[in-house]
């Protein structure tokens, strides 16, 4: 998450050269692309901790240091 970032409430996830914005609401990419297998990842994990993203989005808008989510185990 990048501080007071543009709606929709939304992460970046990064792996190797490619990134995707995805929704944290929905858990879908609007933007860029990775592979199925590294979106698959990712979405696990944002399920997981779908909560602490939206609570890290309001800190984020808010300018509030961010918490760490923890990754997959």
């Amino acid at each position: 998450m990048y501080f007071d970032d543009h709606y929709p409430q939304h992460f970046h996830a990064e792996y190797a050269e490619h990134e995707a914005l995805i929704d944290v609401n929905t858990l879908t990419v609007f933007s860029g692309q990775l592979s199925p297998r590294a979106i698959a990842l990712v979405i696990e994990w944002a399920t997981l901790h779908k909560n602490e993203l939206l609570s890290d989005w309001e800190k984020a808008k808010s300018l509030d240091p961010l918490e760490k989510i923890e990754p997959l185990p």
